[in-house]
């Protein structure tokens, strides 16, 4: 049963990243189907970070929906932004130390696989998911850098689809950041 789940989540979440790269809203309400299934995936797998992050994903589903409907100006879409590099260090000091402490309490209270590994793919995805949904443009590179730590996770955990998935994530990376960065100079 689990295969099948699992099997949905990964569909749902390819589609999802895939519309998220060419702006269309839709990404959002197929995101949500995808996240719920895939949090029921990783309890059962014993990824309690990887769950816990995907009840937030469900919740950053509904706000980007949200966010994304409103328009600066009737017709056009929310305009992509991006981040000077005192925000994107901020950012990279947060992930580390947001890493080290969640890894560390997982490590101490739970069974947790790969707890610092685990952290680092749940911390990042907070930060990511908040960029994407405030269309930065630097969530692309958080996201890539980020698949290539869950794809590794995944494998060795037998989540094979997830992994799949995880290495087509970081080829739409490289689409989406394209794609971004050509929109924003249109």
């Amino acid at each position: 049963m689990m295969i099948v789940l699992e099997a949905l989540a990964a569909v749902t979440g390819l589609l999802s990243v895939y519309l998220v790269t060419k702006q269309n809203i839709w990404c959002w309400p197929i995101g949500l189907v995808s996240v719920a299934i895939a949090a029921v995936v990783f309890f059962d797998s014993f990824l309690y970070s990887d769950m816990i992050l995907h009840v937030y994903f469900f919740g950053m589903n509904v706000y980007g929906w949200i966010h994304w409907s409103k328009k600066p100006v009737e017709g056009e879409v929310l305009p992509i932004t991006t981040m000077n590099f005192a925000w994107n260090t901020f950012w990279i000091v947060v992930t580390a130390g947001g890493t080290i402490l969640w890894g560390y309490t997982m490590s101490k209270n739970t069974n947790a696989s790969f707890p610092y590994g685990d952290a680092f793919t749940t911390v990042g995805s907070l930060i990511a998911q908040w960029f994407m949904a405030q269309k930065k443009l630097e969530n692309w590179v958080y996201w890539f850098v980020i698949d290539i730590v869950a794809i590794s996770i995944y494998a060795l955990k037998g989540l094979y689809l997830f992994s799949g998935q995880y290495f087509i994530f970081l080829v739409l990376c490289v689409v989406g950041y394209r794609d971004w960065k050509k929109a924003m100079l249109d």
